[in-house]
């Protein structure tokens, strides 16, 4: 673990009766890759990795090239997005049809959460970063012409996003204060909060260029605000005629402050919620009492559903989830490293990291 990666020549895989083979045209860098191979095991020890050697990359997009035998409905040539979630199919939760609550959740290409990851990884060993890559059919998300690969594999972002949003019942109307509005989840939020109706939305971040490049995606509906220059909950009420916001998305990672998290949970109205996409690391001292009372949520929420990926592509074919504003900066594959060490002086969500790797 922690040595560069290396670009070497492996069968091509072979589809089981329920997968497909796709060749693959985009892959999404993870700006959190370089940690999960670096650091992983010393830090998260209960979250395993794929064994060694292993095709890392979570994000693919690609074509379609073999089905297998009990594929009835995916065909060759179907461009699509490969979800990368995996979990047991006869586990409790995927009876219940919740599969990313399966105790053996994995991502592909990426990292596990149980110790059922192990067997899942030896069932999809492949990444994303490679030519051609299994996956089951049901975990695509069918790609409409208007939405490029390299869009397409920012899903994975915008999916987090998206679930979110939908799990905090945003919709026409609804008012949603973003804590991280320009970062990678962040403008993801934003993006989806828009494309679902939301008629108010709050993005907080620190840096005030990026802030105003998010304004202008929407200047009738987006607020922004630099951290520091106005309390939070002020802020916001005095733009929902005193009530606060329906929906608060805290979207900033590890090491960042939780008094700007207490914050956003304050500057929600009665009955709000929030939901945690960021995984910030602080513990939260919340009063519980206060919580009761005014009847706030506190939600956590991890992935997306091969559903929301979906309902996803229709909305960018209809064109109300813009991603014409991402910047794409592509490497081919034999280049992987530099784009491992390029996605670290990123400018925002904005930018959009992509291996190519027919190229």
């Amino acid at each position: 673990m922690g040595k560069p990666f290396k670009v070497e020549e492996v069968p091509v895989p072979q589809p089981g009766e329920r997968d497909v083979i796709v060749e693959v045209k985009a892959c999404n860098v993870i700006p959190n890759l370089k940690n999960v191979v670096t650091h992983w095991p010393d830090w998260f020890p209960y979250l395993p990795l794929p064994a060694l050697p292993a095709i890392f990359g979570l994000d693919a997009a690609g074509v379609v090239s073999q089905v297998g035998s009990q594929v009835r409905n995916v065909r060759i040539g179907d461009r699509v997005y490969i979800n990368p979630g995996r979990y047991a199919v006869d586990s409790l939760a995927s009876r219940r049809g919740d599969g990313l609550n399966d105790p053996a959740f994995t991502f592909q290409g990426y990292f596990g959460f149980g110790e059922g990851s192990r067997e899942i990884y030896k069932d999809y060993p492949h990444g994303g970063f490679c030519e051609f890559t299994k996956a089951p059919a049901d975990a695509l998300v069918i790609l409409p012409e208007s939405i490029s690969f390299e869009q397409a594999c920012r899903f994975g972002y915008l999916g987090t996003s998206y679930a979110a949003l939908r799990k905090a019942d945003v919709r026409a109307g609804t008012s949603v204060l973003i804590n991280g509005g320009t970062g990678t989840l962040g403008l993801g939020a934003v993006l989806n909060a828009l494309a679902m109706g939301a008629t108010k939305v709050f993005a907080m971040a620190r840096d005030r260029e990026l802030l105003e490049r998010v304004r202008l995606v929407d200047p009738k509906r987006i607020h922004v605000l630099s951290h520091g220059d106005q309390p939070v909950p002020e802020w916001v009420r005095e733009h929902t005629n005193g009530l606060g916001a329906d929906v608060f998305v805290d979207a900033v990672g590890p090491g960042a402050p939780h008094e700007i998290t207490l914050s956003g949970i304050d500057a929600l109205r009665r009955g709000g919620r929030m939901v945690d996409i960021g995984g910030m690391s602080e513990p939260l001292p919340l009063n519980m009492f206060k919580l009761m009372c005014f009847q706030i949520s506190v939600i956590g929420s991890n992935w997306f559903s091969v559903a929301d990926g979906q309902d996803m592509a229709e909305m960018a074919a209809a064109g109300t989830l813009d991603l014409s504003v991402f910047e794409q900066i592509t490497f081919p594959l034999a280049e992987v490293n530099e784009a491992l060490s390029a996605v670290g002086e990123r400018r925002g969500g904005f930018s959009n990291y992509v291996v190519l790797p027919g190229h």
